[in-house]
């Protein structure tokens, strides 16, 4: 294995980078809260919502693949190279090449996904043609919903240049106009004018998700053009970056589509169980986890990919070798304790945010049960959100795919049996997610190991023990703590306010001082990148 260097200056950028991407993604992921109790309350856990979920869920899986999967893992690395040894001119050409190419292939699937929305819901929710009514509407939500995938490709397009120019916060920030937008418009159009324009509540909250997803893109324009990027459609299908990009675009496809896939398969599971809420308790739950995997997994993603893609580039795999081991180190510090605390405290995160309405406490019972099992493997699914994009860095998008589509394979099995042979239900389904995400991080990363010679293995081992033993003592803490409280106040929204109120801060405290305590370095490396900027920054405004 190499020898571990000194000079921590990429890793510490990278942080700093992580970090303004965190407080970003936090205002979106809060925002998305808002727009997911807005669903809770209006809709609950049942017929409507499932449809709606479904419409929702076929565009958006095809994002995560396509728009901010694919095509982020191999747009980026290809931009910032060229960039960096090309220029901003050529740079900007090709990004006209990409940005057109988009508007042709992903606007003529988008045609084809709203005529064939039956087929695509049949395929995935065979269930919901048992329950009347619940197929078609499912087929009308479907087509409003699905041109938000071509603006949403956009959009992720834009938020790659950005990134590539060291511009994260105007790109993190754009999902938070996308939730803003689309909960605004939606209910404008389902409630205050639904009577002039004759649709249905649900109808309206739909068209309020393609008109969020222009004020995503809208919003990240001007930055675009303070950076010298303005669109102009062009085509030159020859260009040897553009085909580049393309010939990473399959392969690449596939290997980011395991967690979203497994997702959608076991939605069609959810939707034989009988009853209206296993696809609304999954559904909630999931999205509840996407604020520690986009405050942590995807922050921390976005900052590495650029750093890395640039040292592979360069030929600086020690530069590449330490990044991305930092990265990893930062994963794990911020997502196994983030684990813990869902687990412990999902209950009352569910009911306090989502309970009220025709969301009822049964309701929030089951989907904090999915949530504990969707949470096992947090660390996983942020782990990937690294990995994948560092083997696109080295221009291998083949390896990634082999284990994405064996990921896909496992789950299929193991949802089936466990359906077949235990009662677990909708949370043997999440568990499955989790465990077949765990799996897929670890085998990526063995592959890597070897390929790149070490990840700084041993070090990253030793922090993760000790990041596990920290998040354990804060996990038996909290929950003392937790159950205390709601012993003395209840289970009422006053007890879960007052639980949330009390554990979380108290949760961070212990956990910090377990890890001064054990000396985990990767809390010295983020207190050094976060920290030392904000201090020198006050020391000159006391000058």
């Amino acid at each position: 294995m190499a020898t571990k260097p000194q000079n921590p200056a990429a890793a510490e950028s990278v942080v700093r980078s992580a970090g303004i991407v965190s407080i970003a993604v936090a205002m979106s992921r809060v925002t998305g809260l808002v727009r997911e109790i807005v669903m809770a309350r209006l809709f609950g856990a049942g017929f409507v919502y499932d449809a709606f979920l479904l419409g929702f869920r076929i565009p958006n899986l095809t994002r995560d693949l396509f728009a901010e999967g694919a095509l982020s893992s191999a747009f980026v690395p290809i931009f910032s190279q060229t960039l960096a040894q090309k220029g901003r001119k050529e740079a900007a050409i090709l990004s006209n090449l990409v940005a057109t190419a988009l508007i042709l292939m992903v606007g003529a699937f988008c045609v084809l996904g709203v005529i064939f929305s039956p087929t695509l819901v049949d395929l995935l929710a065979e269930g919901f043609r048992q329950v009347p009514g619940k197929f078609d509407l499912s087929v009308k939500m479907t087509r409003v919903m699905f041109p938000f995938l071509l603006l949403v490709a956009l959009a992720a397009q834009a938020m790659g240049v950005l990134n590539a120019c060291n511009r994260f916060a105007v790109p993190a920030l754009a999902s938070t106009f996308f939730n803003i937008g689309s909960v605004t418009f939606g209910l404008m159009l389902g409630y205050l004018l639904a009577p002039w324009l004759g649709i249905e509540p649900i109808t309206g909250m739909a068209i309020g998700v393609v008109l969020g997803g222009a004020l995503q893109l809208a919003w990240q324009i001007p930055s675009l053009r303070n950076e010298g990027f303005s669109f102009h459609p062009s085509f030159d299908w020859s260009h040897p970056g553009l085909r580049k990009i393309i010939s990473l675009m399959g392969p690449a496809i596939l290997g980011n589509a395991a967690v979203q896939i497994n997702v959608m398969v076991n939605t069609n599971f959810a939707s034989r169980i009988p009853g209206n809420g296993p696809v609304s308790w999954l559904g909630y739950a999931f999205r509840f986890m996407q604020l520690p995997l986009g405050l942590f997994g995807v922050a921390i993603a976005s900052a590495t990919l650029p750093s890395i893609s640039r040292s592979a580039g360069a030929g600086n795999f020690e530069e590449f070798r330490r990044t991305l081991s930092k990265s990893l180190g930062m994963v794990f510090l911020l997502t196994v304790p983030s684990s813990i605390g869902l687990i412990v405290l999902g209950q009352s995160m569910i009911g306090a945010i989502y309970q009220g309405g025709k969301f009822h406490a049964f309701d929030t019972q089951q989907t904090a049960l999915a949530l504990s099992c969707y949470a096992v493997g947090l660390a996983g699914y942020s782990a990937l959100k690294v990995l994948n994009p560092a083997f696109y860095a080295l221009h291998d998008a083949r390896t990634p795919m082999i284990v994405s589509l064996i990921s896909i394979g496992v789950n299929y099995a193991t949802a089936t049996v466990l359906l077949r042979s235990t009662s677990l239900g909708h949370a043997g389904l999440a568990l499955t997610t989790s465990a077949v995400a765990i799996f897929g991080a670890v085998v990526l990363f063995a592959i890597l190991r070897t390929r790149i010679g070490g990840i700084y293995g041993r070090d990253l081992a030793t922090s993760i023990v000790k990041i596990t033993a920290a998040s354990a003592v804060m996990g038996g803490a909290v929950w003392l703590l937790s159950h205390g409280i709601q012993h003395w106040l209840g289970a009422g929204r006053l007890g879960r306010l007052t639980d949330l109120a009390l554990s979380i801060p108290f949760g961070l405290v212990v956990f910090y001082g377990a890890c001064r305590l054990l000396r985990i370095p990767e809390l010295e490396l983020a207190s050094r990148s976060l920290a030392g900027p904000i201090l020198s920054r006050l020391q000159r405004l006391t000058r």
